[in-house]
């Protein structure tokens, strides 16, 4: 009767071994399917935005014989440099299409054939001109910027097959656009303006550099302020305050404060540096400062945590051999600690960089077509430039935000890869 309860046992006990073997089989299948599936989603996402955004990394030029007349440049009869930058030299640009396209005669025909080339090639012609004066009375065969419609048939972004009075080009610019093609006089460049030029209303012109030249100010007020400041209130909360019921609720605060939706903090920037202070509105150095109140929070916990990682026998050893508390602090708790305060500085960055709501707030959703040149000068944000991208009705806007987003990416990914390369440089073992 034994043997055979004690086998029974044994049985129940394989049987239920076996149960929990499965069991644990179905849960690490459980893990790695979901850890595929956000894979997949996360590269169907990064494929989708490249798809879209790589055109926008090309532009199409077309090839036109400007003749730089006397008679359009001379403003008043003058030809100075003030003059010379307020001439007519969409006329330059007009002329040489009509000349390229003798048989369009109708205003209609002409306003299509116009249509052709983009706005910015007569600010081109005004570039060169202020440039060189000499060039007035000659001429030249210049790559001119194309319309963004043209642009879009060229890329093959509009359908032939679609019928003329839903199509961005009617069918006498079709005709024309193919000419200009088939005479070689319309290619695809690569769109360095892109990546040099400020935003515009017209997608063929708009560049990113404005925006970037804002992150970069705004970036730098915001580590101005809030790294020195976190990593000083973290060494206080973690080697020098008291533990009381003071810096209890300090603790919980900045705990709380780390996950308070960042609109709140846009809030607090228009209520208190706007409204209060008077600082100059869509400014960096007013979003440096509503970030860096936002950032505060990420930069303190993730300093505290380096600090509290740091051995006690680092201190004790310091102070056994006469040095002070805040000479242990920081000779030695603080280097040891410098990769883990990076760290959590450099996401603090990243997180910044990627903010958009709290810089609504403050005005930084304004057109800015001027790069900015100090932290004083009205300027917009990447993130921002993309949602206003991304809200403009015209086609190839969509590219360009795509093309914005693949930007953002980049600085993100090396904003990561600078952290843990100098917590690779920094890290001390013990």
């Amino acid at each position: 009767m034994t043997d055979i309860s004690r086998h029974a046992n044994a049985g129940a006990a394989d049987a239920m071994m076996r149960r929990r073997y499965r069991a644990e089989k179905r849960f690490r299948w459980y893990g790695i399917s979901a850890t595929a599936t956000a894979l997949l989603f996360l590269g169907a996402m990064l494929v989708s935005i490249v798809v879209i955004g790589h055109s926008a990394f090309s532009q199409t030029f077309i090839k036109l014989d400007i003749f730089f007349d006397p008679q359009i440049l001379a403003v008043e009869g003058k030809i100075d440099p003030d003059s010379l930058r307020r001439a007519d030299y969409s006329a330059l640009v007009k002329t040489s299409l009509q000349e390229t396209f003798p048989g369009v005669t109708g205003r209609r025909e002409q306003r299509q054939l116009f249509a052709l080339a983009s706005r910015g090639a007569a600010d081109k012609l005004r570039e060169l001109v202020v440039e060189d004066p000499n060039l007035i009375g000659s001429k030249a065969s210049l790559w001119l910027l194309s319309s963004d419609d043209v642009d879009l048939l060229v890329k093959g972004e509009i359908s032939r097959e679609t019928p003329e009075h839903e199509r961005q080009l009617s069918d006498l610019q079709l005709e024309w656009a193919d000419q200009l093609v088939a005479q070689n006089a319309a290619e695809l460049r690569f769109n360095t303006a892109f990546f040099t030029t400020g935003d515009s209303r017209e997608p063929e012109t708009a560049g990113i550099f404005g925006a970037a030249a804002g992150s970069f100010y705004t970036l730098m007020v915001t580590l101005a302020l809030s790294f020195p400041i976190g990593i000083m209130a973290a060494l206080y909360l973690q080697e020098f305050a008291p533990k009381n019921r003071l810096t209890d609720i300090i603790e919980v605060n900045i705990n709380n404060l780390a996950a308070v939706p960042s609109s709140v903090f846009g809030l607090l920037g228009l209520a208190v540096v706007l409204n209060f202070f008077q600082m100059p509105r869509s400014a960096p150095l007013v979003g440096g400062v509503v970030l860096a109140l936002m950032t505060l929070p990420t930069i303190i916990i993730a300093a505290r945590a380096a600090i509290l990682a740091v051995p006690p026998s680092i201190r004790e050893a310091a102070l056994s051999v006469g040095a002070s508390p805040m000479q242990t602090s920081l000779h030695h708790v603080i280097p040891l600690a410098a990769p883990g305060m990076l760290t959590g500085a450099i996401i603090g960055m990243a997180q910044a960089l990627g903010e958009t709501a709290p810089l609504l707030m403050i005005g930084m959703i304004a057109f800015i077509a001027d790069v900015p040149e100090s932290v004083m000068e009205p300027a917009t944000v990447l993130p921002v430039q993309i949602f206003l991208w991304a809200d403009n009705p015209e086609r190839a806007f969509a590219a360009k935000t795509a093309a914005g987003i693949m930007v953002l990416l980049a600085f993100l990914i090396s904003m990561n890869l600078i952290a843990v390369i100098l917590r690779r440089q920094f890290e001390r073992k013990w």
